[in-house]
């Protein structure tokens, strides 16, 4: 009864537990939203007045909009009245033009028929005149012209005879370079066949891999190979081949020759192309010097100087007119024994006179003078006997014909010269004109040495950078340039380089 009661009570009191407790958790969610309600509250307050600042914004910025478009409508209108203006203005420029070429046109329509009204009332004039002319001759046209002819010839038979003679003349002279020309043809036969010039030289490489290596890192090799040898090294597009410009030919055959041995060599460098370069001069110099020794073997003349015959042999790399000099002396040598022989002049002073008369050809690009002066200058110091100096020293009528060979000489020079395609004035000029350009770069006393290129259009200076600075340098190329200008002849222009190079060399011991 007791343990009824009290679980009775137990159940009475969490009922009474469970009531509280509800009540409880009602009044807190009560407050809690109570404060949820006042926030939402306070954040459409905040809504509808940012919306009504947006709406206030968004009109202000579309009442600008408006206006702006206004504005610029107006401005398209009054552009578009402004062209209407200008296209008005030139129709009525247009329309009045055409009233002009109109008016123009019916003036020349008139013109044009007064010229043809004009030309008929002309013929009907002359027409008349000629039938007047017949009545008062009593001759028909066909008679009149006939007289006329006969009256013409008559006084031209004087004249006529004049161009007859004249006629007879060129004839005659025609006739007399018909003759020279065959006998020229005759001289030919005998004489051997010329050497022309070139100024260029081809260099076959095994592969075009060969142009990378001659070329160098950034160019030093082609750079050090030009300045050496003073030619212009050209490595295009064709395949497995350079080519060596440059009007000096011995500058020519000592970069052929370097160029050949350092391709077989394959050490291509600075230091190897300068002892190339080098050893290409020592082979010119015993080449210089067989080709004298030949030339005087040749021809038989004996008891010449070996330093005379070094200079004959110079001649074998100097071209005058396009024609090699050295096979120019043999060949006068030659014309002139033959010719002393016929005329009983003395054979051996001919032969040598005509051999050496241009042997100051060797050296005229070094000293000053005309090729005789020079040329007897050189021959009094290596003691050649008087006759033969007289003999050569007039060929060109700078000095007396003293003696037959004298005159021997001078008839062979100009044989072998003017034969048909033994020398051409073109190249003597462009070489002239490449010598007087380095002489007169090599004139001022801060060039080491000049080199002319690119067939004169560039010309490349180097002095001694312990002498010249950077300054001076550029001061040298503006003086180079301005005396180009003022003293030489030249087309198109002159590009003035000036190379100062620096060289630091010790040795490790």
């Amino acid at each position: 009864m007791e343990s009824g009661l009290i679980f009775v009570v137990i159940a009475v009191a969490g009922a009474i537990g469970a009531i509280f407790g509800y009540h409880t958790r009602q009044n807190i969610a009560k407050k809690q939203l109570n404060t949820a309600e006042g926030k939402a509250a306070q954040i459409l307050d905040e809504a509808e007045k940012q919306s009504k600042e947006m709406v206030l914004d968004a009109k202000d910025k579309a009442v600008a909009i408006l206006e702006d478009a206004k504005k610029k409508e107006q401005e398209r209108e009054e552009q578009i009245a402004r062209q209407e203006g200008r296209i008005e203005k030139r129709e009525e420029q247009v329309e009045k033009k055409m009233e002009e070429f109109e008016h123009g046109k019916k003036l020349l329509e008139q013109k044009a028929e007064e010229i043809r009204e004009i030309r008929r009332e002309t013929e009907k004039i002359r027409a008349e005149e000629l039938d007047r002319l017949q009545k008062i001759a009593g001759f028909d046209k066909e008679e009149a012209k006939n007289i006329l002819l006969q009256l013409t010839e008559d006084e031209s038979k004087e004249a006529l005879v004049k161009r007859m003679a004249k006629l007879e003349k060129e004839g005659h002279e025609e006739l007399e370079r018909k003759a020279l020309s065959i006998m020229g043809q005759v001289i030919q036969k005998y004489s051997r066949s010329h050497v022309s010039e070139f100024t260029t030289t081809t260099v076959s490489l095994p592969s075009d891999e060969v142009k990378g290596k001659i070329i160098g890192k950034e160019g030093r090799n082609i750079r050090t190979l030009e300045k050496l040898t003073g030619v212009e090294l050209i490595v295009d597009d064709t395949p497995e081949s350079v080519l060596i410009s440059g009007f000096d030919p011995v500058r020519r055959e000592i970069a052929r020759i370097a160029l050949e041995k350092l391709i077989a060599d394959g050490r291509i460098h600075p230091a190897r192309i300068e002892e190339t370069v080098e050893e290409a001069k020592k082979e010119i110099d015993d080449k210089i010097k067989e080709a004298g020794e030949a030339a005087a073997y040749e021809v038989g003349v004996a008891g010449l100087h070996p330093k005379l015959l070094y200079i004959l042999g110079r001649l074998r790399y100097r071209y005058s007119y396009k024609q090699n000099i050295l096979i120019h002396s043999l060949e006068v040598s030659y014309l002139a024994g033959a010719l002393a022989a016929e005329l009983g002049a003395n054979v051996s002073v001919a032969k040598k006179a005509g051999l050496l008369h241009d042997i100051g050809k060797a050296v005229d690009h070094e000293i000053e003078g005309t090729h005789v002066k020079i040329g007897i200058r050189i021959l009094e110091k290596f003691g050649i006997a008087k006759e033969v100096i007289e003999a050569m020293w007039a060929h060109h009528d700078e000095y007396p014909h003293n003696s037959l060979e004298a005159y021997i000489v001078t008839a062979a020079d100009a044989i072998s010269a003017s034969r048909p395609g033994a020398r051409k004035e073109t190249a003597e000029k462009y070489i002239k004109r490449m010598e007087d350009l380095e002489a007169l770069v090599n004139s001022f006393p801060e060039v080491e040495k000049s080199y002319a290129i690119q067939a004169g259009r560039e010309v490349r200076i180097f002095v001694n950078p312990e002498k010249t600075d950077d300054l001076a340098s550029m001061k040298l190329a503006r003086e180079v340039a301005r005396r180009v200008e003022d003293e030489l002849k030249y087309p198109g222009e002159i590009k003035v380089i000036v190379f100062r190079e620096t060289r630091a060399v010790e040795y490790a011991r």
